[in-house]
Order: structure tokens, then C-alpha cells, then sequence
């Protein structure tokens, strides 16, 4: 896998620009194309960290998001209906359109990342939820808890309890209570799953809209290393109890290489360029992930053309 990687370097999916499907928003990783009453959504191989998108691609990044979130749609559907009309291509998802719910619903079921930093300098409570005292990085919470996120279309989603966005009038107290079990219910399908799998799904975010008749739909990505952190489970105790970082599945040892190379999003830091054996490294990881989970081994498309590729799918399922 190492040397196909490197192989693709060149041929990564940086951007498209399909004129055939109208206007197209460039967000971090996606491409999103409005087409009627469609969207059509490339996962590239972008890969942005501390609100910025870095320079260099992550080989095959695009296909294990969109396979994998694909095949996790596909294991909750039972739970919640989702947004997926037909995956055509590796890295393209045809979704229904729906009205986005402006809030995040983040799930956590262990104290790491931003709760722990929080929990760190002294904060008990997060989005209106109580911790308890006496807990470490990367303790297990009691029960899994949601800590709300605002949806922001430049730099950071803000934190919000359900009290504020009740009083703020941002969602009615039926839709969001029903949203807060969905979520629930999502995390510990997805903590069942990981389980099998030697895994520990320690949190995750999920984002829903509502269809022409009212009808939660789930939309996005769901429990991939985008969205989700992943902890080993044959190591967790024994790290937990040394006090030592735990081995992890996730982007977030990207955000960590960045940090030792001088870079955390502030102003007048310089993004650092990512070397290729890196950028190796992390697409084995992303890999690594997407077979733990499925089960399935990776096959990796190495089109020397991949928006070549992409365009004779789209106009192929779009009848174009």
C-alpha cells in the first residue's frame, strides 16, 4: 500500500470544477454541487486542520470517506434514515437535498481532546452537562454524553447546551429532544461496531436536515476518522493507568505533527508543508481505519485520471 500511495501523489483529487452541474462550494474536504433537487458531494483529498486547509493531499483520503461513511450509513439505516441516493464513483456520494439543522450533535463518551482541555483548567460543566470530578485524560464518562456544537461557515464551532438553543429559539424542544436520541442511538451502534472490531469509538459528530416533509435525515459523514476519534481497545487500560498517550485512529496525530512543527492556526504562524513520507503515513492510517471497521479490504482506485473518472460516472448516473 505504501508504494500505491506514493504512486498517487500526483494524481490525488485536489479539486473539481464540473460546469456540467452548475455552481460548486469548495468546503475543507467536500466539493458540493446543488443539482435540482440533489446534491452531488466529491470527497477529495484535502486534509485541514486548525481551520486551514493544508497544501499537500492525502493519497486516497476522498475514496475511505466516502466508502466508509457510505458503508456506516448503510449499518444505521435502521436508526435513521439517510441522505444517500446512490455512491457512482469512489469518491462521489448522490444525496437528497434537505434543509440543514445549524448545530453539530457531538457525542462523547470518553474525556479527550477540547472536553479534556476544558476539564483541565477547571471546567465541570460542558454544553450544560456535568462532569464528574477525579477523572484523567481519556477516562470513560459514566454515560455518553451530547455537547452541541454551532455550525460556523468560518473559523470555530462554538459550544451551546441545550438551554441556549432553546432560548435562542434555534431549534423547537420536541426536534431537538428527538435529535438527541438519534444521536445517542447512533453512538452506541457505532461503539458496538468498533468493539468487534478492537476498537473504541470515543466521540464523534453528527449532522442532520430535515427533508420536504419534516422527516430527520442524517447527513454528512458518520464515524469516520474526519468525524470521529478511535482509541485502540487492547492498549486503552494499560495506557489509561501510566498516565501515557492512548494509540489512536483519527486525525488528530496530524493536528499533533503540526503543532510540533510550530503550527496551531495562530496569527502569524506559518503552515508547514507536509513531507511525502507523512503524507504516506496518513493515508495508511486513514486505511487502516477504513478495514478495521468494514471488515473489507481497501482497494485503492489508481485512475491516472480521477476527474476523468468522476465526470463519466456523473454524467453516466445523471443521465447527462
Amino acid at each position: 500500500m505504501n508504494r500505491a500511495a506514493t504512486q498517487n501523489f500526483s494524481t490525488s483529487v485536489r479539486e473539481t470544477d464540473f460546469d456540467f452541474l452548475g455552481e460548486c462550494y469548495h468546503g475543507k474536504v467536500r466539493d458540493t454541487y446543488t443539482f435540482g433537487d440533489k446534491l452531488i458531494l466529491i470527497t477529495s483529498d484535502r486534509i485541514s486542520a486548525f481551520d486551514h486547509i493544508l497544501r499537500q493531499t492525502i493519497p486516497f483520503k476522498g475514496q475511505v470517506l466516502n466508502q466508509l461513511s457510505a458503508y456506516c450509513f448503510g449499518q444505521t439505516e435502521d436508526i435513521v434514515q439517510n441522505h444517500v441516493l446512490q455512491i457512482p464513483d469512489p469518491n462521489i456520494t448522490i444525496a437528497r437535498r434537505c434543509e440543514l439543522i445549524p448545530i453539530e450533535f457531538v457525542v462523547r463518551g470518553y474525556l479527550a481532546g477540547h472536553a479534556w482541555r476544558t476539564y483541565k483548567a477547571g471546567g465541570r460543566v460542558l454544553c450544560g452537562k456535568t462532569l464528574p470530578s477525579g477523572l484523567k485524560q481519556n477516562s470513560r464518562l459514566p454515560l455518553p454524553i451530547l455537547t452541541p456544537a454551532t455550525k460556523a461557515d468560518e473559523g470555530h464551532d462554538e459550544d451551546i447546551s441545550r438551554e441556549q438553543i432553546l432560548s435562542k429559539s434555534i431549534l423547537a424542544e420536541s426536534l431537538f429532544d428527538r435529535l438527541e436520541t438519534i444521536s445517542l442511538q447512533l453512538f452506541e451502534r457505532g461503539t458496538e461496531a468498533a468493539a468487534e472490531r478492537g476498537l473504541i469509538l470515543v466521540d464523534t459528530k453528527y449532522e442532520f436536515g430535515l427533508d420536504p416533509d419534516g422527516e430527520i435525515v442524517l447527513i454528512d459523514e458518520i464515524h469516520t476518522p474526519d468525524s470521529s476519534r478511535y482509541f485502540y481497545q487492547d492498549s486503552y487500560e494499560e495506557l489509561l493507568r501510566a498516565d501515557l498517550p492512548q494509540r489512536q485512529l483519527s486525525k488528530e496525530f496530524v493536528r499533533e505533527w503540526l503543532m510540533k512543527n510550530g503550527f496551531q492556526g495562530l496569527e502569524g504562524q506559518v503552515l508547514p508543508d507536509l513531507p511525502d513520507t507523512f503524507r504516506d503515513e496518513v493515508s495508511r492510517r486513514y486505511i487502516e481505519l477504513y478495514e478495521q471497521i468494514t471488515g473489507e479490504e481497501f482497494v485503492p482506485d489508481l485512475s491516472e485520471h480521477p476527474n476523468e473518472r468522476m465526470e463519466l460516472a456523473l454524467r453516466t448516473s445523471l443521465s447527462l
